[in-house]
């Protein structure tokens, strides 16, 4: 993706552009950033995905000022009838399982893969919403079909509707007011309320970009470093010789609470391994993913190959990343691998200039179905 070049999704924009002045800074609305809207699936198979197990649904309903939630699966006979009001059907990573909405989330890859969510569909009838509320991430909100309008304001006060089964607020005040047509798009940043209502029966793509807080992130990667410590080789043990008797045995020695400060201090001392833990935490499936896995008939490296719709994949300047694990990847292989993660794909010439090595490790990544063969989709 050339970033410099402007892009009708944008409003005209250069991805470049857009990130200069509007991510994680202010609104941005584009009519018709997909001209005339996407049919992403039909409503049929929409709902028989919500009555997967592995497939998160929610289901939202609204009489009046009662909020009703209930969550996945959701089989058919529990949906409400279309023509009953005020009810909305949210079908939370639609790229996992339809290969279109994979497609058109690659269009949103300006942004790093590493802040990457999912895409959200959201069905709903005439009246159906989820209430004004507000995000911690980045989200674009596409309208893929029908009409629904959209009130957004910046988010004054924090305070929730009581009781309510979602998070509502309870003092949305509304600085702006669109109606989205198919293929329009609203941008909003981190903390700018918004109230969708559907004008009609329609649907809703929310392509969102995940933002862990400093404490789930630490403690994640934390968990990482200690999975990867060396279990079996504990190191030296705490002595104390010069140990005094104590007439307060209750208090812990700042002797063994300096020991333990060293322990930690070593275990986060070295960068690379920081480095590696945070790319298996960023490159982690969604929960409950799964792969469909299949012996490999042929050799990777006698067709391309191309990375399953579900497969995450980074690197950095020392690693590749793919699906939680690492591997210390250099020279052409390393090249080769980071255009993998960046494009998805490989072409046969391209799989061809791996080393025996890296095609083997394509070979183990086609058998767990983390790759596919030939074209991306």
């Amino acid at each position: 993706m050339d970033t410099t070049l402007a892009s009708a999704l944008l409003g005209g924009l250069s991805p470049q552009v857009f990130m200069r002045r509007h991510w994680q800074k202010k609104p941005l609305l584009v009519r018709q950033a997909v001209p005339g809207g996407i049919a992403l699936i039909e409503r049929r198979r929409l709902f028989e995905l919500a009555g997967h197990d592995q497939v998160e649904s929610r289901l939202v309903l609204r009489d009046g000022a009662r909020w009703t939630l209930r969550q996945g699966p959701l089989k058919r006979a529990s949906l409400p009838p279309l023509k009953q009001r005020a009810w909305t059907l949210l079908v939370q990573g639609l790229d996992l399982h339809v290969p279109a909405a994979r497609t058109l989330l690659d269009r949103f890859r300006f942004v790093p893969d590493a802040r990457l969510d999912d895409l959200m569909l959201s069905y709903a009838s005439d009246g159906g919403g989820v209430g004004p509320h507000v995000d911690s991430y980045d989200v674009f909100l596409l309208q893929t079909q029908g009409r629904r309008r959209w009130r957004i304001g910046r988010a004054r006060s924090p305070e929730l509707v009581a009781g309510a089964p979602l998070k509502i607020l309870a003092n949305f005040e509304p600085e702006q007011s669109f109606l989205l047509a198919p293929g329009d798009m609203l941008y909003l940043p981190p903390g700018w309320a918004h109230d969708g209502v559907a004008d009609g029966e329609c649907t809703t793509c929310s392509i969102g970009f995940r933002a862990g807080g400093r404490t789930e992130l630490g403690r994640e990667v934390l968990q990482r470093l200690l999975d990867a410590s060396d279990a079996d080789t504990p190191g030296p043990r705490y002595r104390d010789p010069a140990q005094p008797a104590t007439d307060a045995p209750g208090r812990i020695p700042g002797a063994l609470q300096a020991f333990a400060a060293d322990a930690v201090a070593r275990l986060l001392a070295d960068p690379a391994a920081l480095a590696c833990a945070l790319g298996e935490v960023l490159s982690e499936p969604k929960r409950g993913v799964w792969f469909d896995t299949a012996p490999a008939a042929d050799a990777a490296q006698s067709l391309g190959v191309a990375l399953d719709q579900r497969s995450r994949m980074m690197y950095d300047e020392r690693h590749v990343f793919i699906n939680g694990e690492s591997f210390r990847a250099a020279g052409r292989d390393a090249g080769l691998m980071r255009r993998l993660a960046d494009l998805r794909r490989l072409e046969r010439d391209e799989v061809e200039r791996l080393s025996a090595e890296a095609k083997a490790l394509l070979d183990d990544w086609l058998d767990a179905g983390w790759l596919r063969r030939g074209e991306a989709r």
